[in-house]
């Protein structure tokens, strides 16, 4: 005969296993600053976003009429136009909308490119001891170099080729994309050789090597996912970097075409009205500086979450 199953008394309560992500977040949530900037962050994303389908006015359009660009021209702000028009009559919200959405692409195709190259360049410095001289002298060469006169350089040579075969505001937006992407991925390199350099000789990566996993197989299952925190944080600030050299580049009239609109070209196209109507320049300047502000705020934040060391303090 088969004795009776005993019961098995089960706990009162149930411990939930908690992720490390959620202790990012725990972590993040207390950053007063990061969590602002993530706010305005989305707000901006938002504006840009979402806005054309509530203000539908096209921000490039010019009037044929003289007369009627002529009196539509350079208006304060209004019902009809909520923050006024330019010199040719074309509102300033709608533009500022289109504007936005260039500068934020551009900063994360930009940033993309960046982090992209810069981590395969730190992680061959760090793991392969062949590569690692000429990879980080080739690092210091492009560091050494003066960045803006080289964007400048590159946009003068190849903006004309590349707007002849993609046509003017997909050339040069691959252009500056391109430019800025492959002259800021140097600070992305380092930050990843350094860590690359320190994993390589912890415990489970000499485990993995001795019973003979091949290195593309460490690098990939075992590297690239103890490095993701740094990366993330060297992203959020090649983020902001990029827009603020897209800016430099449409502010100098070397960037987009004047019917293609950024915030830097907003800053170009209202200096000459400067004097006379402010709000021209202190809109795209106002929202260069938020976006550049919160995403650096958004990565000291990730930086604390991210690093075990810091949290809880």
């Amino acid at each position: 005969m088969t004795e009776p199953a005993v019961p098995v008394a089960l706990p009162a309560t149930i411990e939930i296993v908690r992720g490390p992500w959620r202790d990012v977040w725990d972590q993040f949530k207390v950053h007063r600053g990061a969590v602002l900037g993530m706010t305005v962050i989305s707000i901006l994303v938002l504006f840009v976003l979402l806005g054309p389908f509530v203000w539908r006015v096209d921000g490039t359009f010019v009037n044929p009429d003289a007369v009627k660009m002529i009196m539509t021209r350079n208006k304060p702000p209004s019902t009809e136009f909520p923050l006024g028009t330019d010199q040719l009559g074309r509102d300033m919200l709608a533009r500022l909308m289109a504007g936005g959405r260039v500068s934020i692409a551009v900063g994360l195709f930009a940033m993309a490119i960046s982090v992209g190259f810069g981590t395969l360049v730190g992680v061959s410095a760090g793991y392969f001891r062949r590569l690692d001289g000429p990879l980080m002298r080739l690092t210091d060469l492009f560091l050494a170099l003066p960045l803006l006169p080289l964007l400048l350089v590159m946009v003068m040579l190849f903006r004309d080729s590349l707007s002849g075969l993609f046509g003017p505001e997909a050339g040069t937006f691959l252009l500056i994309v391109f430019a800025i992407g492959m002259t800021s991925w140097m600070q992305s390199a380092r930050i990843v050789r350094g860590e690359v350099l320190a994993l390589k000789e912890r415990e489970f990566v000499l485990a993995a090597r001795s019973i003979g996993t091949p290195p593309r197989r460490i690098v990939l299952r075992h590297i690239l996912p103890n490095v993701v925190s740094p990366i993330m944080v060297a992203a959020t600030l090649e983020i902001a970097a990029a827009i603020i050299t897209e800016s430099a580049l449409s502010f100098l009239g070397l960037g987009f075409p004047p019917d293609f609109p950024t915030w830097g070209r907003l800053l170009f196209d209202g200096v000459e009205y400067m004097q006379l109507y402010p709000l021209r320049v202190i809109l795209p300047g106002l929202a260069i500086s938020l976006t550049v502000l919160s995403v650096n705020y958004v990565g000291d934040g990730l930086r604390d979450a991210l690093d075990p060391r810091l949290r809880g303090r």
